[in-house]
């Protein structure tokens, strides 16, 4: 399912980077009394109450700078608010409500997005509490006191964020494959989805980077239902120079998250270069169905034995992709384009994989007999017992009687042994090993 996202706004130093850290947990944002020092909005997932959400950190908006680095941060500010599904907007108790807070309340109320108005730096709750009156000026509703440095107070935002988030949806109501198409500039993307659209839903041009926003359009053909989301390049982070293209990174992100399935297409006359490595790398560790699919294959000169060999050359650079099917298209011709939708529903279903528990301690015991766990210092791994713990992708707990012995190199033999009788083509596997002693605790 796809994590709601809450966005943190307000002026610079008010504390924005404080706060973002206390409630994800770590130190992830830069924390200093420069204003403007978080000029790129930085994201990390959270959890309260049992629902996950993302939480996104932004630069401080300064509504009426003329200075280009202000208002390159109010716009990446802007494009957070769009994306958010609820806004925590911070002030600052002690220096009251300014008239950039004023600005900004006007701009959160034109987003019709749920607000959460929070002032921070309230270090001495009986002392501070009667100047929050003010804030109710705002018209934001109910005022949240809080001391981000002391950690004071952030419960009852986090439970306001709670109740504002959007219900549940059930995903296992929803028919429809969730498709994300990836890469960086100028590979096709937004040409494949007009081919398969047979119109032009989007902007097709050669000026990479065109496509800013992450596009969702459902689309339905005799093969099934899907939602086909475009999403803009990612660039190398050395051209990443406006703040537009740094959020549109976080929007590519976020759609690899939501997606089902993954198409991270590659430019055939270009080969794998890293940034695409990069790229399809972030789908494999979200644990995202993906499928490569190499683009311009019509421009591509070709001669006996070259699609083996490409084929080679992509898995000799993308290793941890060796379970992704390839499939080589023109988007420009729509040569083979029909037959990605067959690739996509196997690469979901695989993703979506159950092994029943005997079933995997059946594959589990037939691999331990053909290649004897590994010994340390004289302790010999012992594998117990193994069962499914959940898919997308599908995840495996291993109990053993040490995980230190258990080491990557027979973990990825186990995956391998599991591939083999399972399938489980185009998407990753996860194993987690844990400790079982002879009492029957886990650690």
């Amino acid at each position: 399912m796809s994590k709601p996202t809450v966005a943190i706004i307000g002026r610079p130093n008010v504390g924005k980077s404080t706060f973002f850290n206390y409630i994800v947990g770590s130190r992830i944002s830069i924390v200093e009394d420069t204003p403007g020092v978080t000029r790129d909005r930085i994201y990390a997932e959270t959890n309260w109450r049992g629902r996950t959400f993302t939480v996104v950190d932004t630069a401080g908006i300064e509504p009426k700078s003329e200075d280009i680095i202000i208002s390159q941060m109010r716009e990446q500010a802007q494009i957070a608010i769009e994306i958010a599904d609820v806004i925590v907007f911070l002030t600052d108790i002690k220096q009251g409500v300014t008239a950039t807070d004023e600005e900004i309340a006007v701009m959160l109320r034109k987003s019709k997005k749920p607000v959460i108005l929070v002032c921070n730096k309230a270090d001495n709750m009986s002392r501070d509490k009667n100047d929050i009156y003010e804030f109710y000026n705002l018209g934001m509703g109910d005022v949240y006191p809080v001391s981000a440095a002391n950690a004071l107070g952030i419960g009852d935002v986090l439970d306001a964020i709670y109740e504002k988030l959007p219900e549940k949806s059930n995903d296992e109501d929803d028919e429809r494959i969730k498709v994300a198409v990836i890469g960086k500039p100028n590979v096709g993307k937004s040409s494949l989805i007009n081919k398969i659209l047979g119109e032009n839903r989007t902007i097709v041009s050669s000026i990479a980077g065109t496509t800013r926003d992450a596009i969702d359009t459902e689309y339905e053909n005799n093969h099934g239902k899907y939602v086909l989301i475009d999403t803009a390049g990612i660039r190398r982070k050395s051209k990443v120079t406006e703040s537009i293209e740094k959020f549109s990174i976080m929007r590519t992100l976020l759609a690899i998250e939501r997606a089902d399935v993954c198409l991270m297409m590659i430019d055939a006359t270009e080969g794998v270069t890293d940034q695409d490595a990069k790229i399809a790398g972030e789908a494999h560790e979200a644990g995202k169905g993906i499928i490569i699919v190499v683009n311009k294959w019509d421009e591509y000169e070709k001669e006996t034995g070259t699609l083996e060999k490409y084929k080679k050359d992509i898995y000799a650079r993308l290793s941890y992709l060796s379970y992704a099917p390839i499939i080589f298209i023109s988007a420009k011709t729509g040569q083979r384009v029909e037959k990605l939708f067959d690739l996509i529903n196997h690469v979901n279903e695989q993703n979506s994989m159950r092994v029943t528990t005997s079933a995997l301690n059946q594959v589990i015991n037939e691999a331990i007999a053909l290649v004897q766990p590994p010994t340390d210092k004289g302790k010999r791994l012992k594998i117990l017992y193994g069962t499914q713990v959940s898919t997308k992708p599908p995840t495996f707990v291993i109990f053993v009687n040490n995980k230190e012995l258990f080491h990557f190199s027979y973990e990825r033999y186990i995956v391998n042994q599991i591939r083999r009788e399972f399938g489980l083509d185009g998407t990753p596997v996860r194993i987690i090993a844990r400790e079982k002693h002879e009492k029957g605790e886990v650690d």
